[in-house]
């Protein structure tokens, strides 16, 4: 037996193995890791077309007469828009991501999707984000045709998992990449921090966040649609036939999942003569995942963690159960279905189910907070739990960002930057920042440059914006071309804006628009804000509105419109009425200038004193016209360009 190193097609393959005969184990290690033997040998991944829905992590539903807890697939909407972007990834590399409520039908969906479109593919499932790189690692290694499957994509991000670049060369390797997120766990990762006046993010989960940037997620309804319906109808399965019946105000899957009944039976439990003791520990348990903290929780984490919640429902009045009889209440199997807690491979350990986080709505307890803390293995989980906690609980989020920046964790420390930064301590908020920057992390540079332009150190900040820029930072190209378009370098503003927006950048789509539209570039300009505005972006949806209502397309501006202000922009709100009233719908317009004022903006109520005035009600009128001569004239530029038309 020999190791060498061989040339190969297209590269080079370092440490080949040949040999006649191997016995005995064989432990394989990649970039210096060890791989883990469930990933070592692709053939023995699963192929699609055979796979498993349960495996795949598919809820299970009330078991038919023959046993099978899994019932015929029922066609949803969005089928063909998810299995055209796999066919895409499969030929071209990338992660499809499809985001819904818990029970949605996610995974079932994303399933059907790889079994129908790809069945011939291998599915690699690793198990956490470090084993994600080694995946990808073994595929690109062993030239194996598979596909990635992320069932809860937010297990998987972050600096050690699926981050921008890891997203890139799944891409270059032309590796299918199909994931699951709850809509609540979206909405953590991948909602704005305190936006600055051009709508930067600060980080708040910074790989997480940049990787989400790039991704048009599928949203998949909890509620079926019509059609849906009927053809759930057209299935020949009692469990279907009788969830059509029953299933009310919820979604076909959540009724098939138990969600509902389980979420009342956990509610129903702390009563006296019920389970008070058992409500306690699912609780705590609820609470616990909410944190971040990842499961399975230990007994004696729930144990400890429950007692609280149980004082808090009533204590020794409620008569609560032993904790043996909790346990096995609360881990029973309900419709046949899954428990309230759930089993996990340690038998002295549990998960929840997922719904009853999803529905939780009470504030975690500190004490919960800070238990979870205690249980945190590594920076990056006390990290994890700052940045659940970064809205909901901002005093303890600094606490457990300090905790993991003064062991330098820099996503931590731009985090905390940002806390602080809102705080008005933008001193040491800068200190913070310096220190992340300082490790070459860009978007510790690019915040930087942000907090100081914002507090006029407008050279100072321009240096670190263009060192994030050189390190290739797409944020950062989108920030100093707002600032250059701002001091007239516009050709300069373009070259960047052009850059981030080639990027996929939805903000610097918007903001090159607005310059061609500015410059008389119209049909240009077009393209890249309807780019942007179909990416989601507000402020390009307003800025296509007022493309289009220029050129005389007014039905087509009027939906751009609607759309941005649906979306909370008040310029929108505040063209509408505009548009409504010149059409003689004086009562919609007026409800879209009080939208629109009620944001603050100076036209809107200007405008709102003009109509109020026009029909009588000249005391209302006097109200508005003091608020806007108290204001600013023009509403905040939501792009921070010079030249932006917000405010027209």
């Amino acid at each position: 037996m020999s190791e060498t190193s061989n040339s190969i097609s297209g590269g080079r393959q370092e440490n080949v193995v040949m040999a006649r005969q191997i016995s005995g184990p064989v432990t394989f290690t990649t970039a210096g890791r060890q791989v883990p033997a469930y990933l070592q040998d692709p053939l023995r991944w699963p192929l699609a077309g055979g796979w498993d829905a349960l495996a795949a992590g598919a809820h299970r539903a009330r078991p038919d007469d023959s046993g099978d807890a899994v019932p015929p697939y029922v066609p949803r909407d969005q089928d063909t828009l998810i299995r055209t972007r796999l066919t895409k990834a499969a030929a071209e590399g990338g992660l499809v991501l499809v985001v819904g409520d818990s029970t949605a039908g996610k995974t079932r969906a994303c399933f059907e999707a790889l079994r129908t479109q790809l069945p011939e593919y291998r599915v690699a499932t690793p198990a956490r984000g470090p084993d994600l790189m080694l995946a990808v690692e073994v595929i690109d290694r062993t030239r194996t045709r598979c596909a990635v499957w992320l069932d809860d994509l937010e297990s998987y991000l972050g600096p050690e998992g699926l981050e921008p670049g890891l997203l890139t060369e799944l891409v270059r390797l032309r590796i299918p990449v199909l994931a699951t997120m709850r809509h609540q766990q979206f909405e953590i990762f991948a909602a704005p921090e305190g936006a600055s006046e051009e709508g930067a993010e600060h980080a708040r989960s910074v790989a997480g966040a940049k990787v989400l940037r790039q991704l048009d997620p599928v949203e998949l309804d909890r509620v079926w649609t019509v059609g849906e319906l009927e053809r759930a109808g057209e299935a020949n399965d009692e469990r279907i036939a009788d969830a059509l019946i029953h299933h009310g105000p919820y979604g076909l899957a959540e009724y098939l999942a138990a969600g509902p009944a389980l979420l009342q039976e956990w509610r129903r439990a702390a009563r006296p003569g019920g389970h008070p003791r058992a409500a306690a520990l699912i609780a705590a348990a609820v609470d616990l995942a909410r944190t971040g903290l990842r499961p399975p929780y230990p007994l004696n984490l729930l144990t400890d963690t429950h007692e609280p919640y149980l004082v808090a429902a009533g204590g020794p009045l409620l008569r609560p159960e032993s904790l043996e009889a909790a346990l096995e209440w609360a881990t029973r199997r309900r419709h046949g279905v899954t428990s309230l807690l759930v089993p996990t491979q340690d038998p002295k350990a549990w998960n929840v189910f997922d719904y009853l986080t999803d529905h939780a709505r009470t504030p975690v307890p500190d004490t919960t907070w800070h238990t979870a803390l205690q249980h945190a293995t590594d920076t990056n989980d006390v990290a994890t739990l700052g940045f659940h906690a970064h809205h909901v609980s901002p005093v303890i989020a600094e606490d457990f960002y300090r905790q993991a920046a003064d062991v330098g964790h820099t996503g931590a420390m731009i985090n905390l930057a940002a806390l602080l930064t809102r705080a008005g301590h933008t001193d040491e908020a800068e200190q913070f920042l310096r220190r992340a920057a300082s490790t070459g992390h860009t978007d510790a540079m690019n915040n930087l440059g942000l907090l100081l332009d914002s507090v006029g150190r407008a050279d100072e900040a321009k240096w670190f914006l263009r060192l994030a820029v050189g390190l290739g930072n797409v944020e950062a190209m989108n920030n100093l071309g707002v600032r250059l378009a701002r001091t007239g370098r516009v050709d300069e503003a373009e070259v960047l804006f052009r850059r981030a927006a080639d990027a996929g950048h939805s903000g610097a789509m918007n903001c090159l628009g607005i310059l061609l539209h500015e410059a008389g570039g119209l049909a240009e300009a077009e393209v890249f804000l309807r780019r942007a505005a179909n990416a989601g972006h507000a402020g390009a949806m307003y800025s296509l509105g007022v493309l289009l209502h220029e050129t005389g397309r007014i039905d087509e501006a009027e939906v751009f419109f609607r759309r941005a202000a649906d979306a909370g922009h008040s310029g929108a709100n505040n063209k509408l009425g505009i548009l409504l009233g010149e059409a003689g719908g004086m009562d919609e317009a007026e409800d879209f200038f009080r939208r629109a004022a009620d944001a603050g903006h100076i036209d809107a109520m200007r405008n709102l004193v003009i109509l109020l005035n026009h029909t009588g009600r000249a005391d209302e009128a006097e109200v508005f016209l003091r608020r806007a001569n108290d204001g600013v004239a023009g509403a905040k530029c939501l792009c921070g360009l010079a030249t932006c038309t917000t405010s027209r």
